[in-house]
Protein backbone atom coordinates (compact mmCIF):
# COMPACT_ATOMS: atom_id res chain seq x y z
CA UNK A 1 0.00 0.00 0.00
CA UNK A 2 1.23 3.39 -0.99
CA UNK A 3 2.46 5.79 2.19
CA UNK A 4 0.79 9.15 2.93
CA UNK A 5 3.25 11.55 4.89
CA UNK A 6 1.56 13.95 6.82
CA UNK A 7 2.75 16.69 8.53
CA UNK A 8 1.66 19.82 11.13
CA UNK A 9 3.61 22.31 12.93
CA UNK A 10 3.10 22.71 16.85
CA UNK A 11 5.23 25.84 18.05
CA UNK A 12 4.06 27.57 21.61
CA UNK A 13 1.71 26.02 24.07
CA UNK A 14 -1.63 27.94 22.75
CA UNK A 15 -2.37 24.08 21.27
CA UNK A 16 -1.94 20.95 23.57
CA UNK A 17 -0.74 17.87 22.56
CA UNK A 18 -4.29 15.93 22.24
CA UNK A 19 -4.87 18.43 19.16
CA UNK A 20 -1.53 17.07 17.18
CA UNK A 21 -3.00 13.29 18.53
CA UNK A 22 -6.78 13.97 17.58
CA UNK A 23 -5.66 15.35 14.02
CA UNK A 24 -3.37 11.63 13.54
CA UNK A 25 -6.40 9.67 14.34
CA UNK A 26 -8.91 11.35 12.19
CA UNK A 27 -6.30 11.31 9.22
CA UNK A 28 -5.25 7.40 9.69
CA UNK A 29 -9.09 6.97 9.72
CA UNK A 30 -9.96 8.44 6.73
CA UNK A 31 -7.20 8.28 4.17
CA UNK A 32 -6.87 4.94 1.54
CA UNK A 33 -2.86 4.60 2.39
CA UNK A 34 0.04 3.56 5.30
CA UNK A 35 0.48 7.15 7.41
CA UNK A 36 3.61 8.06 7.87
CA UNK A 37 2.94 10.95 10.36
CA UNK A 38 5.33 14.02 11.35
CA UNK A 39 4.99 17.00 13.58
CA UNK A 40 7.45 19.65 13.73
CA UNK A 41 7.54 21.09 17.57
CA UNK A 42 9.61 22.09 20.26
CA UNK A 43 6.84 20.24 22.69
CA UNK A 44 6.49 16.94 22.30
CA UNK A 45 5.84 15.97 25.56
CA UNK A 46 2.34 14.39 25.21
CA UNK A 47 2.39 13.45 21.78
CA UNK A 48 1.27 9.97 20.49
CA UNK A 49 4.73 7.59 19.75
CA UNK A 50 3.59 6.91 16.49
CA UNK A 51 3.95 10.52 15.49
CA UNK A 52 7.45 11.36 14.22
CA UNK A 53 8.88 14.54 15.75
CA UNK A 54 10.99 17.00 13.72
CA UNK A 55 12.31 19.60 16.07
CA UNK A 56 11.66 23.49 15.82
CA UNK A 57 14.38 24.80 13.89
CA UNK A 58 15.88 28.33 14.82
CA UNK A 59 15.81 29.47 11.22
CA UNK A 60 18.91 31.37 9.62
CA UNK A 61 16.29 33.99 8.29
CA UNK A 62 14.56 34.10 11.48
CA UNK A 63 15.40 38.18 12.76
CA UNK A 64 15.05 39.77 9.63
CA UNK A 65 11.94 37.61 9.14
CA UNK A 66 10.50 38.84 12.20
CA UNK A 67 11.79 42.69 11.90
CA UNK A 68 9.24 42.32 8.84
CA UNK A 69 6.65 40.68 10.43
CA UNK A 70 6.63 43.57 13.18
CA UNK A 71 6.41 46.07 10.70
CA UNK A 72 3.42 43.63 9.19
CA UNK A 73 1.95 43.47 12.79
CA UNK A 74 2.13 39.39 12.05
CA UNK A 75 3.96 38.57 15.33
CA UNK A 76 4.34 34.88 15.08
CA UNK A 77 3.40 34.41 11.53
CA UNK A 78 5.09 32.20 9.01
CA UNK A 79 6.75 29.54 11.13
CA UNK A 80 5.71 26.99 8.35
CA UNK A 81 7.95 28.11 5.71
CA UNK A 82 10.15 25.67 7.69
CA UNK A 83 8.25 22.66 6.55
CA UNK A 84 9.25 23.47 2.95
CA UNK A 85 12.65 22.66 3.28
CA UNK A 86 14.29 20.16 1.01
CA UNK A 87 16.25 17.40 2.90
CA UNK A 88 14.12 17.85 5.95
CA UNK A 89 13.29 14.13 6.08
CA UNK A 90 15.90 12.20 4.31
CA UNK A 91 14.40 9.41 3.79
CA UNK A 92 11.25 10.98 2.33
CA UNK A 93 9.52 9.73 -0.59
CA UNK A 94 6.52 11.60 -2.65
CA UNK A 95 4.67 14.54 -1.08
CA UNK A 96 3.74 15.90 1.97
CA UNK A 97 0.29 17.13 2.70
CA UNK A 98 -0.06 19.16 5.91
CA UNK A 99 -2.56 20.64 8.02
CA UNK A 100 -3.20 23.28 10.97
CA UNK A 101 -3.59 22.26 13.86
CA UNK A 102 -7.35 24.24 14.14
CA UNK A 103 -8.84 21.66 11.54
CA UNK A 104 -11.22 18.86 11.69
CA UNK A 105 -11.10 15.88 9.96
CA UNK A 106 -14.38 14.75 8.78
CA UNK A 107 -14.18 12.78 5.57
CA UNK A 108 -12.15 10.58 2.99
CA UNK A 109 -8.72 12.27 2.36
CA UNK A 110 -7.63 10.48 -0.46
CA UNK A 111 -8.84 12.86 -3.41
CA UNK A 112 -7.19 15.67 -1.71
CA UNK A 113 -3.53 13.45 -1.40
CA UNK A 114 -3.27 12.21 -4.35
CA UNK A 115 -4.84 14.79 -6.63
CA UNK A 116 -2.60 17.48 -8.74
CA UNK A 117 0.27 15.44 -8.63
CA UNK A 118 3.63 18.00 -8.45
CA UNK A 119 1.58 20.56 -7.63
CA UNK A 120 1.50 23.31 -4.76
CA UNK A 121 -2.26 22.68 -3.42
CA UNK A 122 -4.40 24.46 -1.03
CA UNK A 123 -8.07 25.51 -0.74
CA UNK A 124 -9.06 28.96 -1.51
CA UNK A 125 -9.15 31.57 1.00
CA UNK A 126 -12.71 32.51 1.86
CA UNK A 127 -12.35 36.34 2.03
CA UNK A 128 -10.17 36.50 -0.63
CA UNK A 129 -12.62 34.41 -2.99
CA UNK A 130 -15.24 36.79 -2.09
CA UNK A 131 -12.93 39.83 -2.98
CA UNK A 132 -12.00 38.09 -6.47
CA UNK A 133 -8.37 37.64 -5.53
CA UNK A 134 -5.80 34.67 -5.99
CA UNK A 135 -4.73 33.56 -2.51
CA UNK A 136 -4.86 29.99 -0.93
CA UNK A 137 -5.78 29.24 2.20
CA UNK A 138 -2.97 27.49 4.53
CA UNK A 139 -5.09 25.44 6.60
CA UNK A 140 -4.54 22.55 4.31
CA UNK A 141 -1.75 22.33 2.02
CA UNK A 142 0.00 19.75 -0.24
CA UNK A 143 3.64 19.81 -1.59
CA UNK A 144 6.53 17.91 -2.52
CA UNK A 145 9.87 19.11 -1.39
CA UNK A 146 11.91 17.67 -3.77
CA UNK A 147 9.78 20.31 -6.09
CA UNK A 148 8.83 22.61 -4.28
CA UNK A 149 11.89 23.46 -1.74
CA UNK A 150 11.93 27.27 -3.83
CA UNK A 151 9.15 27.56 -1.01
CA UNK A 152 12.41 27.76 1.53
CA UNK A 153 15.22 29.08 -0.69
CA UNK A 154 13.68 32.30 -1.74
CA UNK A 155 12.57 33.54 1.79
CA UNK A 156 15.82 32.07 2.85
CA UNK A 157 17.62 34.29 0.03
CA UNK A 158 15.45 37.30 0.77
CA UNK A 159 13.69 37.10 4.27
CA UNK A 160 12.44 40.79 4.41
CA UNK A 161 11.42 41.55 0.76
CA UNK A 162 9.80 38.21 0.55
CA UNK A 163 8.03 38.93 3.91
CA UNK A 164 7.19 42.60 3.03
CA UNK A 165 5.28 41.59 -0.46
CA UNK A 166 2.96 38.70 1.49
CA UNK A 167 2.22 41.16 3.86
CA UNK A 168 3.43 39.10 6.68
CA UNK A 169 0.77 36.22 5.16
CA UNK A 170 2.53 32.85 4.97
CA UNK A 171 -0.77 31.17 2.93
CA UNK A 172 0.19 34.62 0.47
CA UNK A 173 3.77 33.80 0.48
CA UNK A 174 3.13 30.44 -0.49
CA UNK A 175 0.16 30.06 -2.79
CA UNK A 176 1.47 33.73 -4.84
CA UNK A 177 5.28 31.48 -4.90
CA UNK A 178 3.39 28.74 -6.16
CA UNK A 179 1.19 30.74 -9.32
CA UNK A 180 3.99 32.66 -10.27
CA UNK A 181 5.82 29.56 -11.23
CA UNK A 182 2.42 27.86 -12.47
CA UNK A 183 2.83 25.29 -9.84
CA UNK A 184 -0.60 25.52 -8.05
CA UNK A 185 -3.80 24.26 -7.97
CA UNK A 186 -6.62 24.84 -5.27
CA UNK A 187 -8.67 21.93 -3.12
CA UNK A 188 -12.10 21.91 -3.77
CA UNK A 189 -13.89 24.18 -2.16
CA UNK A 190 -17.00 21.77 -1.01
CA UNK A 191 -13.93 19.79 0.48
CA UNK A 192 -12.37 21.73 2.74
CA UNK A 193 -14.70 24.05 4.58
CA UNK A 194 -14.88 26.36 7.28
CA UNK A 195 -16.92 26.34 10.40
CA UNK A 196 -18.14 29.93 10.72
CA UNK A 197 -18.81 30.24 7.01
CA UNK A 198 -20.12 26.83 5.70
CA UNK A 199 -21.20 25.40 8.63
CA UNK A 200 -22.81 27.87 10.91
CA UNK A 201 -25.98 29.99 10.00
CA UNK A 202 -26.03 33.31 10.13
CA UNK A 203 -28.42 35.11 12.92
CA UNK A 204 -31.46 34.26 14.03
CA UNK A 205 -31.04 30.85 12.40
CA UNK A 206 -27.76 29.98 14.23
CA UNK A 207 -29.55 30.20 17.85
CA UNK A 208 -31.89 27.75 16.42
CA UNK A 209 -30.57 24.43 14.75
CA UNK A 210 -26.97 22.80 15.73
CA UNK A 211 -24.02 23.61 13.30
CA UNK A 212 -24.35 21.22 10.28
CA UNK A 213 -21.78 18.98 8.12
CA UNK A 214 -21.80 19.50 4.26
CA UNK A 215 -22.09 16.24 2.80
CA UNK A 216 -18.77 16.51 0.66
CA UNK A 217 -16.96 18.14 3.67
CA UNK A 218 -13.22 16.30 4.21
CA UNK A 219 -12.20 19.16 6.46
CA UNK A 220 -13.52 21.62 8.65
CA UNK A 221 -11.06 24.64 9.48
CA UNK A 222 -11.76 26.95 12.62
CA UNK A 223 -9.91 29.98 11.97
CA UNK A 224 -10.87 32.55 13.72
CA UNK A 225 -13.90 31.94 16.54
CA UNK A 226 -14.85 29.94 17.54
CA UNK A 227 -12.43 26.96 17.79
CA UNK A 228 -12.98 23.38 18.75
CA UNK A 229 -13.61 23.24 22.19
CA UNK A 230 -15.46 26.31 22.19
CA UNK A 231 -17.84 25.12 18.80
CA UNK A 232 -18.18 21.34 20.54
CA UNK A 233 -20.13 22.75 23.95
CA UNK A 234 -21.77 25.82 21.96
CA UNK A 235 -19.87 29.16 21.72
CA UNK A 236 -21.77 32.55 22.99
CA UNK A 237 -18.88 34.65 22.76
CA UNK A 238 -20.58 36.74 19.34
CA UNK A 239 -24.19 37.25 18.57
CA UNK A 240 -22.74 36.83 14.95
CA UNK A 241 -20.82 33.37 15.44
CA UNK A 242 -22.95 32.42 18.30
CA UNK A 243 -23.35 28.32 18.16
CA UNK A 244 -25.52 25.70 19.75
CA UNK A 245 -23.61 22.60 20.64
CA UNK A 246 -22.56 20.81 17.79
CA UNK A 247 -22.36 16.95 18.26
CA UNK A 248 -21.29 15.99 14.65
CA UNK A 249 -17.82 18.11 15.70
CA UNK A 250 -17.73 16.04 19.07
CA UNK A 251 -18.11 12.92 17.42
CA UNK A 252 -15.41 13.33 14.64
CA UNK A 253 -12.97 15.54 16.70
CA UNK A 254 -13.38 13.25 20.33
CA UNK A 255 -15.38 10.18 20.44
CA UNK A 256 -13.86 8.64 17.00
CA UNK A 257 -10.13 9.58 18.51
CA UNK A 258 -11.03 8.57 21.86
CA UNK A 259 -11.81 4.79 20.99
CA UNK A 260 -8.96 4.94 18.20
CA UNK A 261 -5.81 6.04 19.88
CA UNK A 262 -7.19 5.21 23.88
CA UNK A 263 -8.37 8.02 26.42
CA UNK A 264 -5.06 8.55 27.43
CA UNK A 265 -3.64 10.25 23.87
CA UNK A 266 -6.86 11.82 22.89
Amino acid sequence: MPVANIICIKWGTLFGPEYVNRLYSGVRRNIDADVRFFCMTEHPDGIHPDVEILDLPVEPFHEEMNKALAVANRQGAMRKVSLFRQGLVPDLEGPFLGFDLDVVITGDLTPIWSMAPGKVAMRHDWIEARKGRPTGHGSVFRFDPALHGYLYDEILANPYREVETARGSEQRYTSHKAMDRGDFEYIPGDWVVSFKHGCLDLPPLNYLREPRLPDDARVVCFHGRPKMPEAVDGYHGSLLRWSRPCGWLREHWIDRATRDLGPEWA
